[in-house]
């Protein structure tokens, strides 16, 4: 089946919201329905697609192309940084070691863009984390070095506020030393991403990262890495001379919907929710697929069908169910 009509098919098949009480107690994200039981949460990754921090809509294939990019990344950046991961079994599932999660996004970014460029537009630059940008930065310029922009955890529906390291420490989310260590672990995670996109012809931008801490108090990486939903990517060809000549950036991710939603429905999370035409959601998820590809050099095998039989009976085959 040609690419387009496989996501055109798949659109009435998308999850919303996954069902499953046998898994344990539930704690519904933006994107993620977390069962909870004894040491271990069962991530479903849902088709849900959230912008501005409001969920608007869902996406054919999301969660399972989300969820072998989180595999893939979790592998590959294992030696950089350790993470939660313990069993995968569906392409949109992931059983995972139970943490206390930190409440703060870890936010990398490399180039002037996004919401960084719309304060730095409206003379807010980047003074709510405590750090300076230089005058005269251009949209999408690439920055002398990666910047570390964190963000609170707002509960579903709520807007993430900017905050600086400083801020973090002296509220009590986190101690001077998990900052530390965490920002080390977030650059350095960014730096190995950064490596392998460029190999396949992208450019990680931006990113953000979360972590969790044990009983030991160690801290691992948790929820998802580098994917569409969490990051911003750049086709790296012809990306220096689309800067010069000030033309917008070719962007395999979310921001493309962002944008869409901006200029064709002037919302920015405010206000009612509009309405996602079926052709829009569509190109979302061939965006999303070009990107699984170009990143992992294999194409993923996606079926039309119903998600949730299939997860239900992956589970119930791994016996969690």
């Amino acid at each position: 089946m040609p690419r387009d009509e496989l996501l055109q098919a798949q659109l009435p098949f998308t999850l919303r919201e996954a069902d499953f009480p046998g898994l344990g107690s539930l704690y519904r994200g933006k994107v993620r329905d977390n069962f909870s039981k004894g040491d271990r949460i069962v991530m479903i990754t849902t088709d849900r697609l959230s912008a501005f921090d409001r969920v608007l809509t869902t996406v054919p294939f999301k969660g399972e192309l989300l969820n072998s990019l989180t595999v893939f990344w979790f592998d590959k950046t294992k030696d950089v940084a350790p993470n939660h991961i313990l069993d995968v079994p569906d392409p949109s599932v992931l059983v995972v070691r139970k943490l206390t999660p930190l409440a703060v996004e870890m936010v990398v970014r490399g180039y002037l863009t996004g919401s960084l460029w719309r304060d730095h537009q409206a003379g807010r630059g980047a003074q709510a984390y405590g750090i300076d940008l230089p005058k005269g930065l251009r949209k999408d310029e690439k920055l002398e070095k990666p910047i570390l922009t964190p963000s609170t955890k707002e509960a579903v529906g709520k807007h993430d506020q900017p905050i600086s390291p400083q801020e973090l420490v002296a509220r009590g989310t986190l101690t001077q030393k998990q900052w530390d260590a965490m920002a080390r672990m977030t650059l350095d995670l960014f730096s190995a991403g950064q490596a392998w996109a460029r190999k396949r012809g992208l450019i990680l931008v931006d990113t953000k990262y979360e972590f969790g801490t044990d009983p030991q108090g160690k801290l691992w990486v948790i929820d998802e890495i580098h994917t569409p939903d969490s990051s911003r990517y750049w086709i790296a060809e012809g990306s220096e001379e689309r800067f010069r000549k000030g033309e917008e950036q070719q962007m395999l991710d979310k921001e493309f919907f962002r944008q869409w939603l901006i200029r064709e429905r002037n919302y920015q999370g405010e206000g009612p929710a509009p309405q996602i035409p079926d052709q829009v959601r569509a190109q979302l998820a061939g965006k999303y697929l070009e990107l699984v590809e170009k990143l992992t050099g294999t194409a993923p095998d996606l079926n039309v069908g119903d998600t949730r039989a299939r997860i239900e009976k992956a589970l119930k085959a791994k016996r969690y169910l």
